[in-house]
């Protein structure tokens, strides 16, 4: 038998950071992929429970859970009221004609709880008969159990501040302002009522083959760790697989990840101190060897000027080209003038009704 819930006990102020977060979700969400080809290899029908209060992020969850996965192995129930036809019937009968087929995967957004919950403390059922409905409930997922059904059921928890903070910032907003109704602020007026409701269905219903688990809301970010690390691991043990080992929690809590900022900070200020030092020596270091390099600059200007052309003067040599490696410019001697012929300087241009009388004619020296 599973451990009693207490929702007083429930840290609903433990916080995420999104960029330590991400790279999780993002390996969770994978795993879940993985792990729904599987169901629909080994024909395992699926249950998802998602029960909580109004505002705590059902819908942003069930978003979320389903975006990667193949549209035809899942599918989305969203539970309302009875209707006319169904309340002639056994209550139970709507949820027995929507289960998941063999290798699906049915997501209930609110469920059969419905009966000891909302029916309870509005009154729309009997006192007799929401207090049956615990045994009818248990009875009704051991037998789906029983045919291969794996169950994970969630509660996601918030405040009774948290949720009127909520419905109060929907309010403010025109294009989310119809999503709170009159209903849901006289559920809000009703919350210790719904709360002790909560507490007696998850100590009445939470078995070994469909526990439950409380998701704190209040942060978006650890409730989708929360449900995709409860998922992941529900699955892999009904699929006989070896669990996949996240980072705890408390790891990715905001707390430790501020203590961390904070030494990274002072890492980060003492890396600039140093490099501001090590800056300073390497300018005088770069002040000494420009000091002794202008030496054997000279001396290698020098060999240069040296190595002039054999039979031509010097001092009309033009300035060797600079190039961005020395060794190509020794490396590219210059190129001997031809000792078969000679060629005299071009005097101006002649007039071209006279011949030139003092054209030289071209010498053999061969």
């Amino acid at each position: 038998m599973p451990d009693t819930i207490d929702l007083s006990q429930t840290d609903l102020s433990r916080k995420l950071k999104k960029k330590r977060y991400k790279p999780v979700r993002k390996a969770q969400i994978e795993r879940i992929f993985d792990l729904s080809e599987l169901i629909y290899e080994q024909k395992r029908p699926v249950i998802i429970v998602f029960e909580g209060w109004d505002a705590a992020g059902k819908g942003t969850t069930i978003r979320r859970l389903t975006a990667p996965l193949d549209a035809r192995g899942f599918k989305v129930l969203s539970t309302q009221a009875p209707r006319t036809h169904e309340k002639r019937k056994p209550w139970l009968w709507r949820f027995w004609m929507n289960l998941p087929r063999h290798g699906q995967i049915a997501i209930y957004d609110r469920s059969w709880y419905g009966r000891v919950l909302v029916e309870r403390v509005d009154g729309l059922t009997p006192l007799p008969q929401w207090i049956a409905a615990y045994e009818e409930i248990n009875n009704f997922e051991r037998t789906l159990a029983d045919d291969g059904a794996i169950f994970i059921k969630f509660w996601l928890h918030i405040s009774k501040d948290e949720q009127l903070r909520r419905f109060m910032k929907l309010a403010n907003e025109p294009e989310n302002a119809w999503r709170v109704t009159a209903e849901d602020w006289e559920n809000h007026r009703k919350y210790d009522e719904y709360l002790a409701a909560v507490a007696d269905m998850l100590d009445k219903t939470n078995t070994s083959i469909a526990p439950w688990t409380v998701a704190p809301s209040t942060d978006g970010e650890v409730r989708l760790y929360t449900v995709f690390d409860t998922i992941i691991r529900r699955l892999e043990a009904a699929l006989g697989l070896t669990p996949t080992q996240w980072p705890p929690l408390a790891e990715l809590s905001e707390g430790k990840h501020a203590k961390g900022k904070l030494q990274d900070k002072s890492k980060k200020k003492a890396k600039r101190d140093k490099k501001a030092k090590n800056g300073k020596q390497s300018e005088s270091e770069q002040v000494a060897a420009e000091t002794n390099a202008k030496p054997k600059a000279k001396k290698k200007e020098k060999r240069k000027s040296d190595n002039g052309v054999e039979g031509e003067d010097k001092a009309a040599q033009t300035p060797p080209i600079e190039l961005p490696t020395p060794v190509l410019a020794e490396m590219t001697p210059a190129k001997p003038a031809s000792r078969r012929r000679k060629l005299a300087p071009v005097p101006a241009a002649p007039d071209a009704t006279e011949p030139d009388a003092n054209a030289v004619m071209e010498v053999d020296h061969a």
